[in-house]
């Protein structure tokens, strides 16, 4: 116990010093520049800013999460390299096979295009994690959990971006104009709703699949393809009954198996007895 406790010391600090900022920082100084280029952005109609608004408000809550986690829980096992490397890396893939998946499987709106959506979206996210995973040395539940955070947040992300570039442009009457005022309530929406989506879901899903290892090995169970099965339709119901109230009530019931996984992952839950972490001979 001491040894994991030194550790996860080691992981946090390196020549006596924080190696990871504070979560809160993190979320105050990007919310901080974001406001002050929005604004400067509005008085100046500097387009040149804009990117730097599009990627500040789509980064910054992601970003905040990660960076909370690795102010709070680091892993001995899960290295911030790993989780770096599933924010960006998983995150790029991941949206660009989804949108190669959606656009030879997906054809028009509708419900059954978004349960499509959401199957294939959590599938790539899935298949993230677990490529993201060969080479551990344990399986955890918690450490499934943040290395999927870290892919779906990754995921949102970048998607936030888009929607936010999307947005600018607005047809008034016969005129196509750019509207700072879209960008700014799309990215402050989906800021506010990215703990509840993409990072939600993939860390549901990456909590079940390591909880499933046995022996060092990750398996394809019964458990892991409920769980897909059960994030791939919140992902779709979250999409297809928008407003407050539907994003509220979905989000709830994505938040009790989040925060069961969390709690009791470690012990012993219906689909597997007492789990703990498998060591891999050296």
């Amino acid at each position: 116990m001491n040894n994991l406790q030194s550790d996860q010391q080691a992981l946090k600090r390196v020549n006596g010093q924080a190696w990871a900022p504070r979560w809160w920082a993190v979320l105050l100084i990007g919310l901080a520049l974001w406001v002050a280029a929005a604004a400067t952005m509005y008085v100046t109609r500097n387009i040149i800013l804009l990117p730097t608004i599009v990627l500040l408000g789509s980064f910054l809550v992601p970003v905040t999460a990660i960076a909370w986690y690795l102010d709070h829980d680091a892993s001995p096992s899960l290295s911030p390299r790993r989780i770096v490397s599933a924010f960006i890396v998983a995150g790029v893939l991941g949206l660009i096979v989804a949108s190669l998946l959606e656009f030879w499987l997906v054809y028009g709106p509708g419900t059954i295009g978004m349960l499509k959506v959401g199957f294939i979206e959590e599938f790539v996210k899935g298949a993230a994690i677990v490529l993201l995973a060969l080479g551990l040395r344990s399986y955890t539940t918690r450490d499934g959990m943040v290395l999927g955070a870290a892919v779906g947040f990754g995921f949102a992300a970048l998607e936030t971006s888009g929607y936010a570039l999307a947005s600018l442009f607005v047809v008034q009457g016969q005129q196509l104009i750019l509207s700072l005022p879209s960008v700014v309530f799309t990215e402050l929406v989906r800021a506010v709703l990215a703990p509840f989506g993409h990072g939600l879901w993939a860390a549901i899903l990456g909590g079940v699949i390591f909880h499933a290892a046995r022996k060092g090995h990750l398996r394809l169970t019964w458990s892991v393809l409920a769980a897909y099965v059960g994030v791939s339709v919140l992902h779709a119901a979250f999409d297809i009954f928008g407003g407050i109230t539907g994003y509220i009530v979905i989000s709830i019931i994505g938040i009790v198996p989040l925060v069961y996984l969390w709690v009791w992952g470690e012990r012993s839950i219906p689909f597997r007895g007492a789990a703990r972490p498998v060591q891999m001979p050296v």
